[in-house]
């Protein structure tokens, strides 16, 4: 399989995206390149390709020094000196790519497809017989300008209440927001810094990577992570545990509610080691590498190990405080010892983890080829099955081989590179548990190994960590990691480059794919240079211009200029956990229906079944979106009002007897709605300003059609009020004015995204 990155990133700074083609010939690299080159050509003809003894050998821009645009020129000229080239009165660049003078790449393109077609035009327009133009082929006369041009970025005081509500799910401190008013964004790295050591982000962290792994979802009871094998008499120790001091009517409850957290308590492992790596300050490769585990009060009965690590506790009766321990090598019940030549278990981070393996379970057929398969998605970003060619004829290519995954060309590709990590893993079961497989592991297959390095024999009893000493240093390592903290930051993956060359919008699509791209590898430098701290990574991209992006100084005209800010911006959905942490800052309380019944309906995960956030509203998201304003109204402003005004969370410039009339009480009302859109908001907007006028109107709308009416309650209604509570006098209808305009203010697209 081709290595989708070659070498090491090496930029360490941000530079500046091109506005301009980097070559002479725009149509060139507009075209045979974005379209032909680097998507076909480049596979092989590289200096470590199967090509690479061709006389056409092409530079990948990785490949070049940081800066240099030669490699561009370089690969113009291979392209003309092979469009140049005759046999018989064809170019022999046209020949080798419908498979002619036996290219050894075979038949790349069809001649009536379009890569075939921009070829020729190429070869025309070197060999000066282009008479007559189809305008089908005029090359767009788009002149690019710079990426971030006319892209309007947050204030730092906005991207500050950006930062504190997405990473530590509160609002910005005084003290904070003083100092970004005196520095601006030089001030945002020691903020960040500090953020970075709060419980709230590492419960944000943990996550935004369940996102990813996935671990919480194990289906069954958690305990069934522990091999009855080898953890027999410890796995369920809650069966026995001694609950003499609490009243026997009460024992069998309190026992289920022991074995309940001791299965939360397991599940959260995986994540907690996550946590600990970044809250130390460790490299974050000991995802794959860590030689030890994360253990809690009660998770470490599971594993038989309490009494060795009890001491490393504060609490040992706190379920879930964990600490580092490592395990002895298993001892199945048979007597039989797992091999160790260190005297300790192989841990190996994730790659070890029962929890990993078990998530992911495998069968007979599968032979462990979906553990391959997320390997190289969680810790390399590659998706193998986007890279597999489809088999056409899946039949014939069965009954034309014998081993079809190792002979069929189609089916090598990917099987050279996927089985041999899979027989990396060949000491777990399909369960996940520590149990090789009787009678060996296939021979059907390619041998165990990585990127075709073969395991050697002596380390197959540490095979996971053979695996994970290789792929820490793998360069696509760095890149895998920094894309998962974009994803978590933005809450969408990162772009792909796009496939379709006959998609009129290619060009824009690619250029902002371009633009991600060479963020991301920058980002990824300075990880990789910062020892592989991912606090890092997450600084980098908070103050990325991508992640500042808040929109267009003009509307974009140009449809190639709009589909490259097509993705620019987080401009995403809250989550339901987001959205319950921001209530929670903004009110001082969440709304616990959101906790519970509806995260799933809102757009939740459980990490087994619903495995992706939902982040386009859905119908009943609207719905839930309007009982979570009218409730969260009711409840809080007639009691933020009976508080001191130097106490109130949403009204501490105004009294309920304010009513809208003379100048002076409407400028009181507007500024204590200007208020309410920063506190909500985050808006700072003047008191002249439209916004402000707008939400002024529904207060006096509210208060001048209930005067209209004759007999309206003067008090709050007893919902909102509270049944253990008084009802609040409401004699003006101030009280129900206000919550209109809170309700109003919670609904809007400002409040609800991130």
């Amino acid at each position: 399989m081709d290595n989708p990155l070659h070498g090491q990133p090496k930029t360490t700074h941000a530079t500046p995206i091109p506005a301009a083609c980097l070559s002479k010939d725009c149509f060139f690299e507009d075209n045979v390149w974005a379209k032909v080159g680097e998507r076909t050509c480049l596979k092989c003809h590289n200096p470590s390709g199967d090509a690479a003894d061709s006389e056409f050998l092409l530079t990948d821009k990785n490949e070049a020094p940081k800066g240099d645009s030669k490699w561009m020129e370089q690969n113009l000229e291979a392209f003309r000196k092979m469009a140049k080239a005759t046999k018989g009165d064809q170019s022999r660049l046209l020949l080798k790519v419908t498979g002619e003078l036996n290219h050894g790449g075979g038949k790349v393109l069809k001649s009536d497809s379009t890569g075939y077609q921009i070829l020729a035009r190429f070869v025309r327009r070197v060999n000066g017989t282009e008479t007559k133009v189809n305008p089908a082929e005029i090359p767009n006369d788009y002149n690019a300008p710079p990426f971030f041009e006319g892209v309007t970025m947050l204030s730092p005081q906005r991207l500050l209440r950006r930062v504190t509500l997405s990473l530590a799910g509160r609002l910005p401190s005084k003290e904070e927001l003083t100092a970004v008013e005196k520095d601006g964004l030089a001030a945002m790295d020691a903020i960040l810094d500090r953020i970075m050591r709060e419980d709230a982000y590492y419960v944000r962290l943990k996550e935004g990577f369940n996102d990813i792994f996935l671990t919480l979802g194990i289906e069954e009871n958690a305990e069934g992570i522990l091999s009855y094998d080898h953890f027999e008499h410890t796995r369920l120790w809650y069966s026995n545990h001694d609950l003499s001091k609490i009243p026997e009517a009460e024992r069998q409850r309190a026992r289920w509610k022991l074995a309940d957290v001791y299965r939360d308590a397991l599940l959260r492992e995986p994540l907690e080691l996550i946590a600990h790596i970044v809250r130390n300050d460790r490299p974050f490769s000991e995802l794959a590498v860590a030689d030890y585990i994360m253990v809690s009060p009660y998770t470490a009965r599971g594993y038989g190990i309490f009494n060795d690590v009890k001491d490393k506790f504060k609490n040992p009766d706190d379920p879930f405080e964990y600490v580092p321990a490592k395990l002895k090598p298993l001892k199945n019940r048979a007597g039989q010892t797992q091999e160790s030549r260190t005297g300790m278990y192989p841990h190996a981070g994730f790659l070890s983890m029962f929890h990993y393996l078990r998530r992911y379970p495998t069968t007979e057929t599968n032979r462990n080829r979906l553990r391959a398969r997320m390997f190289y998605q969680h810790f390399l970003g590659i998706d193998v099955m986007q890279l597999a060619p489809r088999v056409t004829d899946a039949a014939a290519t069965t009954a034309k081989y014998k081993i079809p995954t190792m002979q069929a060309d189609e089916c090598v590709v990917c099987h050279k590179t996927v089985d041999p990590v899979a027989g990396l893993f060949q000491d777990f079961n399909n369960e996940g548990h520590l149990g090789p497989r009787k009678g060996g592991w296939y021979t059907d297959m390619f041998k165990p190994g990585f990127e075709g390095e073969d395991l050697p024999r002596d380390e197959r009893w540490r095979a996971p960590q053979w695996l994970g000493e290789r792929a820490v240093k793998d360069p696509r390592f760095p890149i895998a990691m920094v894309e998962h903290v974009y994803s978590i930051l933005f809450g969408r993956k990162v772009l792909q480059a796009p496939e379709d060359i006959d998609d009129p919008m290619f060009l824009g699509k690619r250029r902002a794919y371009r633009a991600q791209r060479r963020t991301i590898e920058e980002v990824a430098a300075r990880f990789v240079r910062d020892g592989f701290n991912l606090k890092t990574a997450f600084k980098a991209i908070v103050l990325s211009e991508f992640y500042r992006a808040d929109g267009l100084e003009a509307v974009a005209k140009h449809p190639r200029r709009k589909a490259e800010l097509d993705d620019l911006g987080v401009v995403r959905l809250a989550t339901p956990e987001q959205l319950g942490r921001k209530l929670q800052a903004i009110f001082g309380k969440k709304w616990e229906r959101l906790d519970k019944d509806l995260v799933i309906l809102y757009g939740g995960i459980d990490s087994q079944t619903v495995t992706e956030r939902n982040l386009d509203p859905s119908g009943a998201m609207g719905a839930i979106q309007r009982v979570m304003s009218n409730e969260m109204s009711c409840n809080h402003v007639a009691r933020d009002f009976r508080l001191e005004p130097s106490k109130r969370l949403l009204f501490p410039q105004i009294e309920p007897n304010v009513l809208p009339g003379d100048d002076a009480s409407n400028e009181k009302i507007r500024q204590q709605i200007v208020y309410l859109h920063q506190r909500l908001m985050g808006k700072e907007f003047g008191p002249k300003h439209p916004e402000i006028e707008r939400t002024f109107q529904l207060f006096a709308g509210i208060i001048a059609d209930a005067k209209a009416k004759k007999n309206i309650e003067p008090r709050e209604t007893y919902f909102c009020g509270g049944q253990n509570e008084f009802r609040a006098e409401d004699p003006n209808y101030t009280l129900r004015a206000w919550r209109g305009v809170v309700t109003y203010l919670l609904r809007q697209h400002e409040f609800l995204y991130e």
